[in-house]
């Protein structure tokens, strides 16, 4: 079966190459560290892996896989299916591929034979609003919107509303990246999180922040400051095919303590998947070791 995951890796393992031309058995550790370096892994977080690995000068795979591994034990807690509509909230930076990602996962529940409704609740710029529209007719999914710089906490609650009037199983809320400053944008998320509650109780059920998978570790910054603002509750990571900063997820994941729902490989609708701690790990592994050793 073709590798997904592969794919978004694709200029990660190329650098690996760069650097171990050949697989090998057991790896030195400091060609180690270089490749962790190399693949955007945070300095600090490179010299804690290696603290965690056997004294040895050498190390096999399955002492490489072991530590690695560790950083990805965040999980989202289970969720009530029953819940409907299920409403998400959808967060991150202009340019970061929000809107293209709302469509993805419109996408994905739309083939897991779910009913979906969308809310452009980022009024901020006239072009979300007309870009969110678009991708919803590409998808065939029903949208709320209104016009540019109106209150985006009403578009958010005529969503939920419409949403529980048509019995509709998930709701995408889109919002603003960026207002004029930060503190105007924590208010309004802070506000859309509070209307999301008054027009279903519980709602948003799950907040999820997108984040450029080609800014690598400097994406974590950016991610902090949102989970002040209102708590996010899981992580998607786009564009991770177009960066060989594939091993900045191990940053990020050990930063925030989050899941990661999803990673996007590609601009096609069907290029959001489900992300796997254990074949992401495994990816990486491959480029460096020869099979059938441990």
């Amino acid at each position: 079966m073709f590798s997904f995951i592969k794919k978004g890796l694709e200029k990660t393992l190329g650098s690996i190459k760069d650097i171990l031309p050949e697989r090998v058995e057991k790896i030195d550790k400091t060609l180690l560290e270089e490749i962790l370096i190399e693949s955007d892994i945070p300095y600090e977080l490179v010299e804690e892996i290696l603290y965690y690995l056997p004294p040895s000068s050498s190390v096999a795979r399955a002492d490489v896989r072991r530590v690695l591994k560790a950083y990805f034990t965040y999980k989202m807690p289970e969720l009530s299916s029953e819940q409907t509509p299920f409403v998400e909230l959808v967060i991150g930076v202009n340019g970061a591929g929000k809107t293209t990602t709302i469509a993805k996962l419109a996408h994905n529940y739309k083939k897991a034979s779910q009913s979906v409704l969308l809310g452009a609740a980022d009024t901020f710029r006239a072009a979300a609003i007309e870009q969110l529209k678009s991708w919803a007719e590409r998808v065939d999914v029903g949208i709320v919107y209104t016009a540019q710089g109106h209150d985006p906490s009403a578009v958010a609650y005529d969503t939920i509303s419409s949403a529980i009037a048509k019995k509709i199983d998930r709701v995408i809320i889109d919002t603003a990246g960026r207002l004029h400053n930060q503190v105007n944008l924590a208010n309004e998320l802070k506000k859309i999180v509070r209307i999301c509650d008054k027009a279903l109780l519980g709602a948003p059920h799950r907040k999820i922040l997108i984040l450029d998978g080609t800014q690598g570790t400097s994406a974590i910054n950016q991610a902090k400051a949102f989970h002040e603002m209102i708590g996010i509750d899981a992580i998607i990571i786009t564009k991770l095919d177009g960066t060989a900063k594939g091993g900045s997820l191990f940053g990020i994941a050990k930063a925030l303590e989050l899941p990661i729902l999803y990673v996007g490989v590609g601009e096609g609708k069907d290029d959001l998947i489900p992300f796997d701690s254990d074949e992401y790990v495994d990816t990486i592994l491959d480029a460096i070791f020869t099979p059938n050793h441990g």
